[in-house]
């Protein structure tokens, strides 16, 4: 009964549903439920949701999936990524999609990290080695000199 109060409330856009919330409706199968949470929670509601519909498993969730693997929040769509996976292994489309989903997803973590390796690093580029500085100066003297 509470969380069908809960599921109201959260339709009504009043609360977000628990973490134990999600559970119950993963344990007892409300597919409908979990799809909605998926599409319309914040970002740990989408992940829970959409880690819910891996244990649900029903093929019917996989429009829904598609849609939530381009959410903004990278967990969410790491999540979703992984249900489509476990949910539609024999769709040649599904596994198309989910390579490349992959494939953008560790490229983003890496220059994340290479962002966040460099980010206190300062280099030692001084403005009188380069090459550009040295022809400034040349042309600078020759202005100096008098035109004949």
């Amino acid at each position: 009964m509470f969380h069908q109060i809960t599921y109201l409330l959260f339709k009504l856009n009043l609360i977000q549903p628990s973490e134990s919330t999600i559970n119950f409706w993963t344990h007892y199968g409300h597919v409908e439920k979990l799809e909605y949470a998926v599409t319309n929670g914040n970002y740990k509601t989408r992940k829970l949701a959409a880690e819910g519909l891996e244990v649900v498993g029903k093929a019917s969730s996989i429009p829904v999936l598609l849609k939530c693997i381009d959410d903004k929040v990278q967990n969410v769509s790491i999540a979703a990524l992984n249900t489509l996976e476990s949910i539609g292994a024999e769709n040649e489309l599904i596994k198309t999609v989910l390579k490349k989903r992959f494939n953008w997803a560790n490229e983003v973590r890496k220059k994340q990290a290479k962002f966040e390796a460099s980010k206190g690093r300062k280099y030692n580029i001084y403005r009188w080695e380069r090459a550009s500085k040295k022809s400034f100066d040349r042309v600078k003297e020759q202005l100096k000199k008098p035109i004949r």
